[in-house]
């Protein structure tokens, strides 16, 4: 009997374990956890779907278990911890895994946020790397002494890198993906640049060579701040 059919003969009893660490506060998980994780839910991906139950776990035991035995018949709940594991299957990172496991405790636990809201904060998160996560709790505080520590632990990526004059294709390529990066935050409205204007003119100052207006800063949005809030990254 080959690895594979070893894998599969065991998938079961591997579902069923990893289900059970959710079990001790909500008693219902055990079930709805196993069915999940048994459809969609490749083989491939239980390590990472047993460390984000941890993770979960660990949030579920600071809200009341009658709460969460009060929701199992709200498709909208359902839902919500479906795409929970889904992006927790695809997960990397246990940074990630604790971002995911946040946004689904605070859905159930705030009474102020709608599940469907708690849905579109994940989707939200999908659309963002690692690195563009660390940039956008940079901008939470971008004055110069701020948050001196985050800024020291992540030196290496929030170092700007500037594509000058006569740089070489390395330094040109490091630039380019870290102003994608920011970009990309613009885009989806989690960031807000200022435009820097021309003096003499009253009009938008453009980038000579990129073509594009000159911003004199960026800051963060309230969307921004309630994704850093939900995933548990503002202090």
């Amino acid at each position: 009997m080959n690895d594979k059919t070893n894998l599969d003969n065991n998938k079961t009893d591997i579902v069923a374990k990893i289900a059970k660490s959710a079990v001790g506060v909500v008693p219902f998980a055990g079930g709805l956890l196993s069915e999940i994780v048994d459809t969609v839910i490749p083989n491939q991906r239980i390590d990472r779907l047993s460390k984000y139950i941890q993770e979960l776990d660990k949030r579920l035991t600071k809200i009341q278990s009658e709460k969460i035995s009060e929701l199992i018949s709200d498709e909208r709940f359902i839902d919500l911890i479906e795409e929970g594991f889904i992006q927790a299957s695809r997960a990397t990172s246990d940074e990630r895994r604790k971002y995911i496991a946040s946004i689904i405790a605070n859905g159930i636990n705030d009474e102020a946020i709608e599940f469907q809201d708690s849905k579109y904060l994940l989707k939200l998160l999908s659309e963002l790397n690692d690195l563009e996560i660390i940039w956008l709790r940079f901008y939470l505080d971008p004055t110069t002494s701020g948050d001196i520590a985050f800024r020291s632990k992540h030196k290496n990526i929030l170092t700007p890198i500037s594509a000058y004059k006569g740089a070489d294709k390395e330094t040109f390529n490091k630039s380019s993906l870290q102003d994608s990066y920011k970009e990309h935050l613009e885009r989806l409205k989690l960031i807000e640049s200022r435009l820097q204007f021309d003096r003499k003119t009253g009009f938008p100052d453009f980038n000579k060579t990129t073509g594009k207006p000159k911003t004199s800063s960026r800051r963060i949005t309230y969307l921004g701040k309630m994704l850093l809030e939900q995933i548990g990254l503002t202090t």
